[in-house]
């Protein structure tokens, strides 16, 4: 791996907007949030005319970016399937039960063309949105699906050679993997490991001139946003895309897929940023193929349903790999925190994720305390009742993390120790920040245990002089010296999933 250099800021040059290296991102169901605009506001409400209150409230968090997920143009043909799926139907039901044909849109990622879909406000809502954002100091995140399109894409007809291609023998054998259109037979979208989607074309990753129009597509895009989260971004590296279809994508190109496209954009579009949805312990890949950001699956699980020791293992990777991840524990694809994380584990889990080196995801409907989660089929979600203090937790927690502390500062993974006699300190997970004065140190409970520990602490600047620890998320003061601190360590006492987030003063 790499020094442990962090990478430099991410510029969106179209607007102005620089993304910091440490950026936080907020996902947002664009159908589902402007469906609820417009009934909050009794009319109609696009991309095109969101109200500035609206807007307003999002950079109070302090996000640097917002993901529109779902602006593209979904395809009716999916649509179609979805509504004839008994498996998605039954999944509609758990978690909407009264939904209606109305409700559902089909999938975001059964792309028919990558357009501004018009009931949102057309390529020119988004432009709208782009600069509402910007005025407000945030950039634009939006969708890339490198893998597949939907099976009523204009590319089906115009570019056969796009696609992994079968025959009549693959279809009447394998009717669910293959399909037929214009006397054609393609195959169906796939990863290796589980059955393929019914409701999308598998694309060749080793095809010149689908490399060629998706380097076409990118750029247009790159036009209009600041960011790309690309969808199962490790599918087409050559390795995975080699054993899922073998001969049947023919021979492997000498470049890996986004090896060509990520520096195809960045001749146009030098600070784009890139960020890939990645898994199977493929982050580091992705990172050296070109992309800023890799999701953190293995965090979150291990904040899940691993203890502390797995998390700290975690966290001893090296610093320049740590940076490029991005740290979440809900988004549209896993189940929603409040659901996971009972009590107050979905506290102390928000506070290890959130507070750690690299970029920080939170998503639509999390501050709220939403438990279901929503098929991304669906525009209409159950009435939940919002967790006012959850809310007000996390926008205390979004502004805390964008103390120079954490935005700029050295961060260090902290030892901790306890006593022959008492071993929890093996629930504790510790950290700390420091940029000039700046200091903050972070001690999580990762267990329903009441745990100690000495937490110890790089700082030998602390010595002579007495020191207060504030807790900035529960604004309670304590004081140490600075000598005891250095020689023996940070004493904590933590309740069952307890949690300080200090700054030292």
């Amino acid at each position: 791996m790499p020094s442990t250099a962090q990478s430099e800021p991410v510029e969106s040059k179209a607007t102005g907007v620089i993304l910091p290296s440490r950026p936080s991102f907020y996902e947002i169901n664009t159908r589902l949030w402007l469906r609820e605009l417009s009934r909050l506001y009794g009319r109609a409400i696009t991309l095109v005319n969101v109200p500035a209150e609206v807007w307003d409230v999002l950079s109070g968090f302090r996000f640097d970016a917002v993901w529109l997920m779902g602006v593209w143009e979904r395809s009716p043909a999916g649509r179609a399937m979805a509504m004839e799926n008994d498996d998605l139907r039954q999944a509609f039901a758990a978690a909407l039960p009264d939904a209606d044909d109305e409700d559902i849109v089909g999938s975001p990622y059964s792309i028919r063309a990558y357009e501004v879909d018009e009931a949102l406000g057309g390529r020119d809502g988004l432009a709208a949105a782009r600069a509402e954002l910007a005025a407000r100091g945030m950039g634009l995140i939006l969708d890339f699906v490198p893998n597949h399109v939907a099976p009523d894409h204009p590319w089906i007809v115009e570019h056969p050679d796009y696609f992994i291609r079968g025959t009549a023998a693959d279809l009447a054998s394998a009717p669910t993997e293959f399909f037929e259109t214009g006397g054609r037979i393609v195959a169906n979208g796939r990863d290796p490991y589980y059955p393929p989607w019914p409701d999308v074309a598998q694309l060749n990753a080793f095809d010149a001139g689908l490399r060629a129009a998706t380097t076409d597509l990118l750029l247009d895009i790159a036009g209009q946003c600041d960011g790309l989260r690309c969808d199962m971004a490790m599918l087409m590296s050559t390795e995975i895309f080699s054993r899922t279809w073998g001969e049947r994508a023919g021979a492997p190109p000498d470049e890996q897929y986004w090896e060509e496209m990520i520096p195809a954009v960045r001749a146009r579009h030098p600070h784009f940023c890139f960020i890939a949805e990645v898994y199977w312990n493929m982050e580091w890949q992705m990172q050296k193929q070109g992309f800023d950001f890799c999701y953190d699956k293995r965090l979150y699980d291990r904040l899940a349903r691993e203890s502390a020791v797995e998390v700290r293992e975690h966290l001893a990777a090296d610093l320049a790999y740590q940076e490029h991840l991005v740290r979440f524990i809900e988004n549209h694809d896993e189940p929603r925190a409040a659901a996971v994380f009972q009590a107050g584990k979905a506290l102390a889990a928000a506070i290890a994720a959130y507070t750690l080196p690299g970029a920080k995801l939170f998503h639509y409907g999390q501050f709220e305390g939403a438990t279901v989660q929503l098929p991304v089929f669906l525009t209409r979600r159950p009435l939940e009742a919002s967790d006012r203090a959850l809310n007000a937790f996390y926008r205390r927690l979004a502004n805390e993390i964008q103390n120079p502390a954490l935005r700029e500062g050295q961060w260090r993974l902290c030892a901790l120790n306890g006593w022959p006699d008492n071993t929890s300190y093996n629930n504790l997970v510790a950290w700390c920040w420091l940029a000039g004065d700046e200091r903050r140190v972070v001690v999580v409970n990762l267990s329903s245990h009441t745990s100690q520990a000495r937490v110890q602490l790089p700082w030998p600047e602390l010595a002579g002089q007495n020191w207060v620890f504030f807790d900035v998320m529960d604004e309670r003061t304590y004081e140490w010296a600075g000598d005891e601190v250095l020689n023996m360590g940070l004493y904590v006492e933590l309740a069952p999933w307890g949690r300080h987030f200090f700054a030292v003063r």
